[in-house]
């Protein structure tokens, strides 16, 4: 089995493919673990990953397909892969559709998690840490006892220009799914839209019925 997991920053879509691969027994692979992977086994495809990372240049797609594929030759990939946060393009969409048909496979699902835009904003922008301790305060999740103060050493909060409200809005323009990757999957009838605004244990009940009803769909029917 082979599914994908789309959303913007602040659905809670890593946590998910976690949750999910885990449940399913299914390896959970996002590009970023898996570059680092491929440059710590020093194979020559991690050391063409690593000329570009070292020149802080994104990774070619190409090469991103390739690195996959070479991974999901390996023992603990056969039972299926959780697809983390990629593709982001339709390009690479279409890329990873001929690499896994190449190989005799196929996406089975496309789960999209959604969120209406300001609460992903409050769920990123409510963030504040303490200079001094390090200890993490949310404003809604996980309030100090006084108004931007730190509980255990007192010293006043603060927060980091990119959980600033303002920049995490940019940032939701720029790293939500594209209209035409999620074209892609809906005409393929495999993009699910599933409401991340739940708590996270309804957004897991949700994705596993998914997956169970694209499961049960696919499935070959008796005469």
């Amino acid at each position: 089995m082979y599914l994908i997991l789309l959303g913007p920053p602040g659905t809670g879509k890593g946590t998910q493919a976690k949750l999910i691969a885990e449940r399913l027994g299914l390896l959970h692979i996002a590009t970023g673990d898996l570059f680092r992977e491929a440059v710590q086994q020093g194979s020559e495809l991690g050391a063409r990953v690593k000329a570009y990372m070292d020149r802080g240049e994104l990774v070619p797609d190409e090469l991103t397909i390739a690195t996959l594929m070479e991974r999901l030759l390996q023992p603990d990939a056969q039972a299926g892969v959780v697809f983390d946060g990629y593709p982001r393009t339709l390009q690479q969409a279409r890329a990873l559709d001929d690499a896994l048909v190449s190989a005799g496979r196929v996406a089975d699902a496309a789960l999209h998690i959604t969120a209406p835009d300001d609460e992903i904003v409050q769920r990123l922008s409510g963030r504040w840490l303490c200079p001094n301790c390090g200890q993490i305060y949310h404003e809604v999740h996980r309030p100090p006892k006084e108004d931007r103060r730190c509980d255990d050493c007192g010293g006043e909060l603060a927060q980091r220009d990119d959980d600033k409200a303002d920049v995490v809005r940019a940032r939701l323009e720029r790293q939500r799914p594209p209209e035409e990757l999620l074209e892609h999957y809906r005409a393929q009838g495999r993009l699910v839209d599933i409401d991340g605004s739940q708590e996270v244990g309804a957004v897991t009940r949700d994705l596993l019925a998914a997956i169970e009803q694209m499961r049960s769909e696919s499935a070959p029917k008796r005469a």
